[in-house]
């Protein structure tokens, strides 16, 4: 099979986009995405999202899956980063895109340049459901607290004194796979707050280890501090990545950047 790619990156959460012709639509057998995803023998990404035609009065679907090949519900960076190659490809208005997703149904708002080019954009998350607070996990001695949080996939949000020195990369699975997350596993979100309108966040993605931002993760971290009375309705969420712009409310809204790398055609195995 043969079709283009396109890399993009949201804050530094890259993802390769395709548009899927009639025949391939859907996701890509798991080992072909871990293959492409892969930094030192392939593309290289935090994840590859399949483009495919909208249903009822949808734009276009987004069929997302990890740097591992596994499938996932939703990505607030890697739906902006559809929303270029979908602009690109003429679907949706001058300024609005509707998405289906494995998460439920979006609203992509488009910010362009003066020549046009789509530079940024704001999601409509939809609401964050607080599923159970003040959450104890204990890993290797150290007791993480946070809130069980959902976005249309599932977030642990706990919050530490320096996000810099937290232990993201081993303990951060071990939470992933906490039995409290089982069967389908969480991203885990280490937050600090700084101001009524400013956090800081690294995170540990499910599938994909620690990346430089999580569109998702930033929703789940201010909604949950918001409703702990720690910040104000918007906040400025910072990431390893940039910063990310969180508008809490009924639903949850994401804005932020997404920047075009390249393009190149791919042949993979029948």
């Amino acid at each position: 099979m043969r079709f283009q790619i396109s890399k993009l990156h949201a804050t530094g959460n890259d993802f390769l986009v395709r548009v899927a012709r009639a025949e391939d639509r859907g996701a890509l057998d798991a080992q072909v995405v871990a293959s492409l995803c892969d930094r030192h023998r392939g593309i290289g990404a935090d994840g590859l999202i399949t483009l495919s035609p909208g249903n009822a009065d949808a734009d276009c679907t987004m069929t997302l899956q990890n740097a591992d090949g596994g499938a996932a519900e939703m990505s607030g960076n890697g739906i902006r980063c559809l929303a270029w190659v979908a602009a690109r490809n003429d679907l949706g208005t001058d300024e609005q895109l509707i998405v289906d997703t494995a998460g439920g149904r979006r609203t992509v708002t488009l910010v362009r340049a003066t020549d046009g080019e789509v530079v940024a954009a704001e999601v409509d998350m939809g609401p964050v459901t607080i599923d159970a607070g003040d959450v104890s996990i204990t890993v290797h001695g150290t007791e993480y607290r946070g809130d069980v949080a959902n976005v249309g996939n599932p977030h642990y949000v706990c919050f530490v004194d320096d996000p810099e020195t937290v232990r993201v990369t081993t303990h951060g699975p071990i939470i992933e796979r906490n039995e409290r997350f089982q069967p389908q596993h969480t991203n885990v979100e280490f937050v600090r707050v700084d101001a009524p309108d400013r956090m800081t966040m690294r995170v540990w993605e499910r599938g994909a280890g620690e990346t430089l931002s999580c569109g998702t993760g930033a929703c789940a971290a201010a909604a949950v501090a918001h409703r702990r009375g720690l910040v104000k309705e918007r906040v400025c969420v910072r990431v390893p990545g940039g910063e990310l712009d969180v508008a809490v409310g009924e639903t949850v809204r994401l804005g932020g950047p997404m920047v075009h790398i390249f393009d190149m055609d791919v042949e993979v195995g029948d």
